[in-house]
C-alpha cells in the first residue's frame, strides 16, 4: 500500500506489508494475556494494596480538614485493562496520525502491538474520583508518597484541554512480570495510569466518550473552528466541560465562605 493510512482499516494493511506487523488471533490474545496477567501482579503490588488499604483513612483526613469527604465510604476503584482493539486505535495515532516524521518513523520508533508493553502509558490504567475539586490534590500528594516509599517513578500531568476536558492523569512506572509468547517470563515496566477527576468530570466523560473516541482516529483540521459552529457536536460538547469546570471553581468558593 502506498501513501499515508488515513483509517484503521488502512493501517492494518499498511502495517502488515510496511512494518510486518502480522497480528495473527494468536498474537492478540498473546497481548491481550499479557496484560490481563500484568494487571493481577500490579493489584497484588505493595503500592497498590497501601493505596486501597488508605482510602478510608484519606476519607477521614479530608473530612477533618474540610468538614466534608472525599468520596462514598465503600469507595474501591477498579483497575482496567486496554482491549486490544483501543491498542491497535493507539498505535495508529503514534505511528500514524501523531508521527510527524512520516514516512519515516516516530522520534521513539515504530510501536508494534506486540511489544507495545513499555511505549503505551495506560495499558493497565484506573480512576480515581474525588467529590471537589481540593481532592485533586489531597490524592495526587498521597500517591507521590507511596510511591517514594517504595522507590517508584511518578509523574503528574494536569490536563485543561481547548475541548473542555479536564482531568489530572498520573503515571507510575512499576515493573511486573508478564509471560513471553512462548510461555517462559519476563519482567516489563509498565506506566500505569490513575487519573484523578472529579465525580461532575467523570460524569461528562461517561457521556462524551464515544464522541471523542469517534473522533481521535481521524485527521484533524487545524482550520476548523469549532467555536464558530454553534450547531455542532464540538460546541455542545467542549463548552459543557468547561462550564462543568468553572461551575466546580465555583463550588469550592462557596464552600470556602461558610
Amino acid at each position: 500500500m502506498k501513501g499515508k493510512p488515513k483509517n484503521i482499516k488502512e493501517y492494518k494493511k499498511w502495517s502488515y506489508e510496511t512494518l510486518g506487523h502480522d497480528m495473527t488471533v494468536s498474537k492478540v490474545n498473546y497481548v491481550e494475556g499479557a496484560i490481563e496477567h500484568a494487571k493481577t501482579k500490579f493489584i497484588q503490588s505493595d503500592f497498590w494494596k497501601e493505596v486501597i488499604e488508605n482510602l478510608q483513612n484519606y476519607n477521614q483526613e479530608y473530612y477533618a480538614k474540610t468538614d466534608y469527604y472525599l468520596f462514598k465510604s465503600n469507595y474501591n476503584p477498579e483497575v482496567l485493562t486496554k482491549p486490544y482493539k483501543s491498542i491497535e486505535s493507539k498505535c495508529f495515532r503514534k505511528n500514524i496520525l501523531l508521527n510527524k516524521r512520516f514516512p519515516n518513523e516516530p522520534y521513539k520508533g515504530w510501536v508494534n502491538p506486540l511489544e507495545c508493553f513499555p511505549k503505551i502509558n495506560d495499558l493497565i490504567r484506573t480512576s480515581i474520583v474525588v467529590k471537589y475539586l481540593d481532592g485533586i490534590e489531597f490524592i495526587i500528594d498521597k500517591l507521590k508518597t507511596t510511591a517514594d516509599k517504595f522507590g517508584l517513578n511518578f509523574a503528574v500531568h494536569f490536563e485543561a484541554r481547548e475541548t473542555g476536558y479536564y482531568a489530572v492523569h498520573t503515571y507510575l512506572k512499576h515493573p511486573l512480570e508478564i509471560p513471553k509468547i512462548d510461555w517462559d517470563s519476563k519482567t516489563e515496566t509498565f506506566s500505569i495510569e490513575i487519573q484523578i477527576t472529579t465525580e461532575l468530570q467523570e460524569n461528562i466523560k461517561k457521556l462524551t466518550h464515544k464522541y471523542y473516541s469517534q473522533k481521535r482516529d481521524l485527521e484533524k483540521d487545524n482550520k476548523e473552528k469549532w467555536q464558530w459552529k454553534y450547531e455542532s457536536d464540538e460546541f455542545s460538547v467542549n463548552y459543557l466541560g468547561h462550564i462543568l469546570h468553572y461551575l466546580e471553581g465555583q463550588i469550592m468558593e462557596i464552600r470556602s465562605k461558610k
